[in-house]
């Protein structure tokens, strides 16, 4: 698609003063389509509304390189788009806390660690305690941060779910940290997790395309929508593990790393994970309406705080020697119980 440096600054320039404390800031991907600055910060800004952007805009409160725009500019690729407020950015002060941390690898440039379930990966609002960050600052010295965004993650290059188990990498030098983190964007590591979702998966294997955003109706989650303006591209391979009729272990390898990419995708096409509360797999989905059926469900909703979803494994270059690295790791042992539950009322209702 053609553009022209009028057709978008068709809005007037706004002085802006030197008060203002930038909050957000994003560079506009190079195949990014031009759309609407509402539409574009609405897949970005978590618990927003496009109304509030608007309002923001209008306001003087976004810009497009250092320009406030109003509401119906359309961004397009290389735009630093800034949202910033006369305020400061409220800062996170990292308190370390003598948190056990299970390293699964560690040298003075980087670490591979085990993230538990129930513990948020950094600090924000709500949860400014107990986070793994709050231990990595503990156990580790001058942990670098990637850029103005992550303020309050240090080494942090990728994240998981506060429920989702699993290895993580964790940057110990600038160097490494920028290195790993172009991994993760050029799709070179190597991810593979182990998901118990709801329904018997009637491939054995398959990819699932579809952009992932903000849900149009709950902010607090991600949706999937045709590919287009809306969202990010996202790609999931899966293939069926083992079948128990009427739950299925899957794996699921990431090709892309959006927010709740595997939990999205699933529900999408029909198997959200199991005891996932936020994608509606804390319900009982399949089987039948007997109370000894619905008492072994919620026995083993039990067995794990959130949704079954682990982690497995881990590939990357290491930025420093060059060496191909490779992790595996052991599912919990709530996953473990639960699918043992599983095999066990698969054989009973055979006989």
């Amino acid at each position: 698609m053609e553009y022209t440096q009028e057709e978008n600054w068709e809005e007037e320039e706004i002085n802006v003063g030197d008060e203002l404390f930038e909050h957000h800031k994003f560079v506009v991907d190079r195949g990014q389509e031009i759309i609407r600055i509402d539409k574009f910060l609405l897949d970005r800004l978590p618990n927003t509304s496009r109304n509030k952007i608007q309002v923001a805009a209008r306001n003087g409160n976004v810009l497009a390189n250092r320009v406030a725009i109003k509401p119906n500019y359309k961004v397009k690729p290389g735009d630093e788009i800034s949202v910033v407020f006369p305020y400061p950015v409220r800062e996170i002060e990292l308190i370390p806390q003598d948190i056990p941390i299970k390293i699964e690898f560690e040298d003075e440039y980087l670490a591979v660690v085990h993230k538990p379930s129930e513990m948020v990966v950094h600090p924000g609002y709500g949860n400014y305690t107990g986070t793994l960050v709050n231990a990595l600052v503990y156990h580790f010295d001058n942990l670098p941060v990637k850029t103005q965004d992550y303020s309050g993650r240090p080494g942090l290059v990728h994240r998981l779910d506060k429920n989702t188990t699993g290895l993580m990498v964790i940057a110990k030098t600038e160097f490494v940290l920028t290195h790993l983190a172009k991994q993760f964007f050029d799709r070179t590591t190597e991810r593979r997790y182990n998901a118990l979702v709801w329904g018997d998966v009637s491939e054995g294997e398959g990819t699932i395309i579809g952009n992932i955003g903000r849900s149009l109706k709950n902010r607090k989650v991600m949706a999937v929508f045709p590919e287009g303006e809306y969202g990010k591209h996202a790609v999931t391979h899966y293939k069926v593990l083992k079948r128990y009729g009427l739950v299925t272990l899957v794996e699921c390898k990431l090709e892309t790393g959006r927010t709740h990419q595997i939990r999205a995708h699933m529900k999408h096409i029909g198997h959200p994970l199991f005891n996932d509360n936020e994608y509606g797999g804390d319900q009982v989905l399949r089987g039948t309406t007997h109370t000894k059926y619905r008492q072994f469900i919620d026995n083993c909703f039990n067995l794990i705080p959130g949704q079954a979803l682990h982690a497995k494994t881990l590939g990357f270059v290491h930025p420093i020697t060059g060496e191909k690295l490779f992790f595996d790791s052991e599912l919990p042992k709530g996953f473990n119980e639960l699918l043992n539950k599983w095999d066990t009322y698969t054989i009973g209702s055979r006989e």
